[in-house]
């Protein structure tokens, strides 16, 4: 597969983001990848596809296995995304696939001026969700952001918008570009070689577009995303 350059397309259309790790203040998890791969059901599977209490605070078969706050986790991401954005003190953040709102409640913490949106299509993780932040986060879907054009100053998308089937997948990468006033930074599943492919395929449960790292980049493209970008690779 030939590989793209994350910056090319200039002269064909808007010039892709950057291929950078925001996320490398994270914890790093020991995932029980062969486990799952070996005892998932096509129950399991339709219950994680349901981001409801089994996909949150159920078991690791079918989901995160509990979904709790702890500071530990996203204390240095945030500032990690503050100090590389250079946001002002009061810019607008969206989290789009939010879940229970911890990213933005610390980022709350770490800017109490912002102006913190959030928005997933659980019902259960925003019913659940930290109180300090509950009143900032909507009921919504990825493909549809119901904000005006460029919006925010900075739109943020986890380990989210890959859950949607391709097309609507292209639909979110759209919508984000379309919302944000500068910057964007996107987290999906990825792979880069077979061995990746094949971990990725015993961990995953839920995602609908997982794919190459370059047939992401191509997505992008075509979508007008001009964010930047990482890559959740299963280890």
């Amino acid at each position: 597969m030939m590989k793209l350059d994350s910056r090319v397309g200039e002269a064909d259309g808007p010039t892709l983001g950057q291929e950078i790790n925001l996320m490398d203040c994270y914890p790093k998890a020991n995932r029980p990848i062969t486990e799952r791969g070996q005892k998932s059901t096509a129950e399991h599977i339709a219950l994680a596809a349901q981001f409801g209490k089994d996909y949150f605070d159920g078991s690791r078969l079918t989901g995160y296995g509990g979904y709790h706050y702890h500071p530990r986790f996203w204390t240095d991401t945030v500032r990690r995304f503050r100090h590389h954005y250079d946001l002002a003190d009061d810019a607008r953040i969206l989290d789009v696939g939010c879940a229970k709102g911890f990213m933005l409640h610390d980022f709350g913490l770490l800017m109490p001026k912002a102006d913190l949106v959030g928005l997933d299509i659980s019902e259960y993780a925003l019913a659940h969700a930290k109180p300090e932040v509950a009143d900032n986060l909507l009921l919504g879907n990825a493909r549809s952001l119901p904000f005006e054009d460029k919006s925010f100053d900075l739109v943020i998308s986890i380990n989210t918008i890959h859950n949607l089937e391709p097309d609507e997948c292209e639909m979110a990468l759209a919508e984000i570009a379309r919302v944000s006033k500068q910057h964007a930074f996107v987290m999906v599943d990825a792979w880069h070689n077979d061995e990746e492919k094949q971990r990725m395929t015993d961990w995953n449960l839920q995602a609908r577009t997982v794919q190459h790292v370059d047939d992401w980049k191509s997505m992008f493209a075509r979508c007008g995303y001009t964010g930047d970008y990482w890559w959740f690779i299963a280890t």
